[in-house]
């Protein structure tokens, strides 16, 4: 329930908000691309090129780069050209081939180029070694390797890609900036790929207005595939849950909500409230002020954020309503002392309420038994969903009794004024599983004892009268 206690308002304590944490420096201006990403094609392992040597066809053809990156050339042999362009590799050949011929014509065109072969690391969902086909004169982009390695997680940092290339037989580090990519369409930053790169993603706590454009982008995760999370606290069903993004809806208390609405339905993120509402819905006396999401980097680090789901119902602040994705943990915590019954009653109406809590209503009333009510419903509620008292009813006091978490039972007998609102005293708000005990009046239990009294006297008198009832046959 929202942390409300008496008639003061709640106060919050912030956790580490999206954006603000300690663990991670703020981001720095991305280093400028300079002009190296872009540099010309190195042959390697798996070209195929044409070679045509002037008015010598027989010493023409297609040929493939070898795995120790030599071409097996007619005439002169092995000659390697691993790394060099096709300029530097057709002086190469020329070169060989001045030995035996006088001012040799060599003409080389690449045929078809070998897939690329780069690694991704950090904060994708699939990280590793991926070959990338070349189609046509186009490279792979950096985008399109993220796409490829499962997109992009919740916890990227995409201000400071990294990227690790060899140039002139040394290593070099660029950073791309893909934020200003899918903010701006500043198409610098989606750096064409080399063979060989090496690419990381480093982990950042995402600010709550930046997720959801994060997870809007073309190489993010694909939100049709399940995710797996767990709920814990004030849920009617916490432990872990496979989610798939999409329209939810709630349970009755302590049944699983499910997905809502038919196989065409478009796919959206999970959220905080998918999770609430998959795991029954919130119980009376959850703190939705304070909700908090635990997240594993790809570097193991844990990362805590609070999401204010209270803000949600009365400002409409969708961004409260958290993005989660695969391994995280939502914390449902419990609100210290009792709710405000205006705060109680909004918290009942929210779409991760459970529909009903169920109640066992036994004793004096009219429909004795198990009855499903609202959320937030009172005692007197309650009783007046079992039909209401009966004439044999104690009507001035009923027993309560309630199973706690803990395993522990608590039993109380509460004074009834029907005329009375919500009050913990004398007409408390119900929880799910409550047991209403109506007693009977004092005049009730007296005729009822006063009948199995006269039951074994009746039935002595009957073995008496007997032989005269059957004599009144034949009369």
């Amino acid at each position: 329930m929202p942390g409300g206690t008496g008639n003061q308002a709640a106060t919050t304590v912030p956790l580490a908000q999206p954006g603000t944490t300690t663990a991670n420096p703020p981001p720095q201006p991305a280093t400028p691309l300079p002009r190296q990403p872009e540099a010309a094609y190195t042959l390697g392992a798996g070209d195929v090129l044409n070679m045509n040597l002037f008015r010598l066809p027989q010493y023409s053809g297609e040929f493939e780069v070898q795995v120790d990156g030599s071409l097996s050339l007619p005439l002169v042999g092995n000659v390697n050209i691993q790394g060099l362009t096709l300029d530097q590799a057709t002086a190469t050949i020329t070169q060989q081939y001045s030995q035996f011929l006088r001012r040799p014509g060599v003409t080389l065109n690449l045929l078809r180029r070998r897939p690329l072969v780069v690694g991704v690391a950090g904060e994708v969902n699939r990280p590793g070694a991926y070959a990338l086909q070349i189609e046509g004169t186009s490279f792979p982009k950096l985008s399109q390797l993220f796409e490829a390695a499962g997109g992009i997680t919740q916890s990227a940092n995409l201000r400071q890609v990294q990227i690790q290339r060899q140039v002139n037989g040394r290593t070099q580090t660029f950073t791309a900036n893909l934020w200003d990519l899918i903010n701006t369409g500043n198409l610098n930053q989606d750096v064409t790929l080399r063979d060989g790169d090496s690419i990381l993603i480093p982990s950042t706590l995402v600010p709550l207005d930046e997720a959801p454009i994060l997870a809007a982008a073309t190489f993010s995760s694909d939100v049709s595939i399940p995710i797996n999370i767990a709920i814990i606290g004030e849920v009617f069903r916490p432990g872990p849950y496979t989610l798939r993004g999409g329209p939810t809806r709630t349970g009755d208390a302590g049944i699983p909500g499910g997905e809502a609405g038919g196989g065409n339905q478009r796919f959206s993120p999970v959220k905080v409230t998918d999770a609430i509402q998959i795991a029954g819905g919130i119980k009376p006396r959850a703190n939705i002020r304070q909700v908090q999401v635990r997240r594993t980097t790809r570097s193991g680090r844990e990362e805590v954020f609070s999401v204010d789901l209270w803000n949600l119902l009365q400002t409409g602040e969708v961004r409260q309503n958290a993005i989660l994705q695969e391994g995280d943990t939502v914390v449902i915590p419990t609100a210290t002392g009792d709710p405000l019954p205006a705060e109680a009653a909004q918290l009942a109406e929210a779409s991760f309420s459970p529909n009903t809590i169920r109640v066992n209503v036994v004793g004096e009333v009219r429909r004795a038994g198990v009855v499903e009510i609202s959320p937030n419903s009172t005692l007197n509620q309650g009783i007046l969903a079992a039909g209401g008292f009966n004439t044999r009813a104690q009507q001035d006091v009923v027993g309560l009794i309630r199973l706690n978490p803990d395993g522990s039972v608590t039993q109380r007998e509460i004074p009834i004024d029907f005329a009375q609102g919500i009050d913990e005293g004398n007409n408390p708000t119900l929880q799910n599983n409550d047991v209403i005990i109506v007693g009977e009046t004092g005049l009730a239990r007296f005729s009822d004892n006063l009948g199995n009294l006269a039951n074994p006297i009746g039935s002595i008198l009957s073995i008496f009268t007997a032989p005269f009832r059957i004599l009144n046959l034949f009369d």
